[in-house]
Parts: C-alpha cells; structure tokens; sequence
C-alpha cells in the first residue's frame, strides 16, 4: 500500500512569482510524484531489473505530467500562448536538470538531458493525438503511459499486469495531485 505524499503546493509569501519560479516548482512536484509512482509500483510487486529500468519509468510519468502541465495552462489558465511555451520549457528544462543530477549519482557521468528532450519531443508528438477534458485524461491518453511503461517493464509473470495499475490508478492519481498544485500555483 502506498503512502501518502504530501505535496506543497502553495507560495509562503503574498507576491508574484514568475513563470521560472512557478516551472522549477512544478518540475519538483512533478519528480516527487513519479518518484512516488515508480516507488508504488515496486510495492505493488512489480518488479524492476536495475536502477536504469526505474529511472526510465520515472521519465516516462514526468512526460505525462509534463503533458497535463501543457493542456491545463492551454485550457484554464489566463495566460497566453508564448507564456505557456515559456512555461512548459522552463518545466522541462527543470526535469531535465533533476534528471541529470540523479542519472549521474546512480550511473556515472553522461549527458542524461539531450535523450530526455528527445524522449518528450517523441511523445509529445503521440500524446498530441489525446484529448484531455475537465474530467482529466482520456482513456487512451491514460493507455498509451500505461503501453510506455509496460514497454520498459516487460511482460514477464511479474510485470504482465503493470498497464493496468498504471492506467486505474497511477495515471489519474498523478492527475489528480498534478493538477490542483499547478492552480495552487498560479493562485
């Protein structure tokens, strides 16, 4: 069973924090909560290989939350389109640099950034083809995470079942923490 993380999501002081602050937050939140998921899932006895595996999960639900992060501020936040492009670079940059530090600790020195970027210039392309409405993620927006992940963890006796926890539950619950602490933070 999952423990409850707990998420900061709102600023201590009363000003105005610009798009930077507000997208080295949410990459924070956003690690926190894969991290969170990845961990989950290895408490639900699905098994990893090796840290690399774990650590491609990881990527793969910042990807996703990078992908609710892009639709939330495109349909119910008062900002403007270069300001929302701002916004999401500015996030991804974020995740990258968390990415590396970490990458570097468990596997030695690498450029961990320039596949990242990769990687969510690929699935931003497949993910563009999923609606996202006032409910949160489609069915099939929730699949295709669910299909990525399955693809990293493999099908053996083990892992055969990791699409459907990702799709019931770790996919709509990393929507449902994601979601508000974004608003949070634009409040």
């Amino acid at each position: 069973m999952a423990l409850p993380l707990r998420i900061k999501s709102r600023w201590n002081k009363d000003h105005d924090h610009s798009l930077d602050e507000i997208a080295g937050a949410l990459a924070f939140i956003s690690w926190r909560l894969a991290q969170s998921k990845a961990i989950n899932l290895h408490g639900e006895d699905f098994v990893y290989e090796n840290d690399l595996q774990r650590m491609a999960v990881i990527t793969e639900y910042l990807i996703f939350q990078l992908q609710i992060i892009d639709r939330l501020a495109r349909q119910e936040l008062e900002i403007n389109d270069e300001d929302r492009q701002k916004l999401i670079v500015a996030t991804a940059k974020k995740q990258a640099d968390i990415i590396q530090d970490n990458s570097v600790d468990l596997f030695g020195e690498g450029d961990y950034v320039h596949p990242f970027f990769d990687l969510i210039n690929r699935r931003a392309a497949e993910y563009a083809e999923y609606r996202y409405t006032d409910d949160g993620p489609s069915y099939p927006f929730l699949r295709h995470l669910g299909y990525e992940i399955q693809q990293i963890m493999g099908e053996s006796q083990e892992n055969r079942w990791v699409i459907d926890q990702v799709m019931d539950k770790d996919g709509p619950e990393l929507d449902r923490k994601i979601a508000p602490a974004m608003r949070d933070l634009f409040e």
